[in-house]
């Protein structure tokens, strides 16, 4: 009697296999490790936080679905630290439910935010850092002078010498305060005339 043939790894790639010609690529739809769907979960989760976090109008601004944002704003209004927690582990309850374009949305606004974030902070810095000079040192309002030109003067020396004095006699702070407020309108004003000057594209003749 001839000996059966022993059956080798090979012959799962026959066409009489579970998938036959047509098995799938190793990759082709793989589900996911658990680990990373712990890690989308968490994301989504970091996601909800940001979002519970951001200022009112930054917030209005996010596009999201009616579900998602109503849950939002009912964790703004909870107190209670177990409350919120619960809150927010239905935020991202919801999270996880959306679409991809949704979630893509909603990372793409965010990012902006933290654009324009690093911007104004930068901004913040450079204000400051004028009005740290200028109380240090009578030159430094002639430098910012010949950059602002459109500067009260006047008003600059007189706020000057007032946050000085605040600062000898340990006073509140109201000049100092007040110069920061100067110094921020003279840069916006200095970045208006530079954005009214700036060449204008041309109008298309084409039309």
């Amino acid at each position: 009697m001839r000996a059966m043939p022993r059956n080798t790894r090979n012959q799962s790639n026959t066409p009489n296999s579970r998938f036959g010609a047509f098995q799938p690529e190793p990759d082709d739809d793989a589900p996911k490790s658990k680990s990373q769907k712990k890690r989308d979960m968490t994301a989504l989760q970091d996601l909800g936080v940001e979002l519970e976090a951001l200022a009112k109008d930054r917030l209005a601004r996010v596009p999201m679905p009616e579900s998602l944002s109503d849950a939002i704003h009912a964790a703004r209004r909870i107190t209670s630290h177990e409350g919120k927690r619960r809150q927010m582990q239905f935020v991202g309850k919801i999270m996880r439910g959306l679409d991809d374009d949704e979630v893509d949305a909603i990372r793409n606004a965010l990012d902006g935010f933290k654009g324009t974030s690093k911007a104004e902070t930068a901004r913040m810095h450079l204000i400051e850092r004028w009005r740290e000079l200028l109380l240090a040192d009578d030159e430094a309002l002639t430098k910012f002078l010949g950059e602002h030109p459109g500067s009260d003067v006047q008003a600059l020396r007189n706020t000057i010498r007032n946050a000085r004095r605040e600062q000898q006699l340990s006073k509140p702070p109201k000049s100092f305060r007040e110069l920061f407020q100067m110094i921020k309108a003279a840069l916006d004003q200095k970045d208006a005339a530079n954005e009214a000057a700036a060449p204008q594209p041309a109008p298309d003749t084409d039309a």
